[in-house]
């Protein structure tokens, strides 16, 4: 298989068992010769505002197969709803900060 094109999730996990934000993705993973190359666009406009505010958080997702498999990818914005995908190598366990500034 040289190529995969398929419905995905993107998934942000706040901790093993809080999932904070799910995205449905159409995907394009391509074989090349240093392993794969991926790139995805969001289905829906809707999902752009809290895909976008996860990803400034971390852009580390689990992404998700119909199949239920899973890999950790790092999401690399590419335009609007576009964007590129690289996997990830790193611990999954990550502190993220955030601060909301109110009023």
């Amino acid at each position: 298989m040289d190529r995969f094109e398929a419905r995905c999730w993107l998934d942000w996990w706040a901790n093993s068992s809080t999932l904070l934000g799910s995205v449905e993705v159409a995907v394009d993973i391509a074989a090349t010769d240093a392993g794969w190359r991926a790139r995805g666009r969001l289905v829906s406009d809707e999902d752009q505002e809290p895909f976008a505010f996860l990803s400034d958080l971390d852009p580390v997702f689990l992404l998700r197969f119909e199949d239920g498999s899973t890999v950790a990818v790092t999401v690399h914005p590419d335009g609007h709803r576009d964007f590129i995908l690289t996997e990830y190598a790193g611990p999954l366990r990550r502190s993220v900060e955030n601060r909301i500034a109110l009023g």
